[in-house]
């Protein structure tokens, strides 16, 4: 599968988590100035949706214990998360985000 269309980047604002399905995955979608990045949508300490949690920086935090994950590698920076959530490519053309689930890194 190549990347696909998941949004408009105007539907995206600064630092807030938007939840998307994207071929059949969910995913949480940030925008943090010109780039944006995409994770898999679930903690993968206790399978809650990441996309409610708080972005700082290039991090977002689970919001039920607090474990947060690289937005660009989807390392697990903090327990009680010990195992890192995938991360997939993003590409942006034009105003359309495209968002490659196929190739987690």
């Amino acid at each position: 599968m190549a990347a696909v269309r998941a949004c408009a980047m105007a539907e995206l604002v600064e630092g807030k988590p938007l939840a998307f399905e994207v071929g059949g995955t969910q995913v949480a979608l940030v925008r943090q100035g010109a780039e944006v990045f995409a994770i898999r949508d679930e903690c993968s300490h206790a399978a809650i949706a990441l996309s409610e949690g708080d972005v700082e920086s290039c991090e977002i935090e689970c919001w039920l214990h607090g474990s947060t994950f690289s937005l660009r590698t989807g390392e697990a920076l903090n327990l009680p998360a010990t195992e890192p959530v995938p991360v997939y490519p993003v590409t942006v053309e034009g105003d359309d985000v495209l968002v490659d689930v196929a190739h987690p890194s």
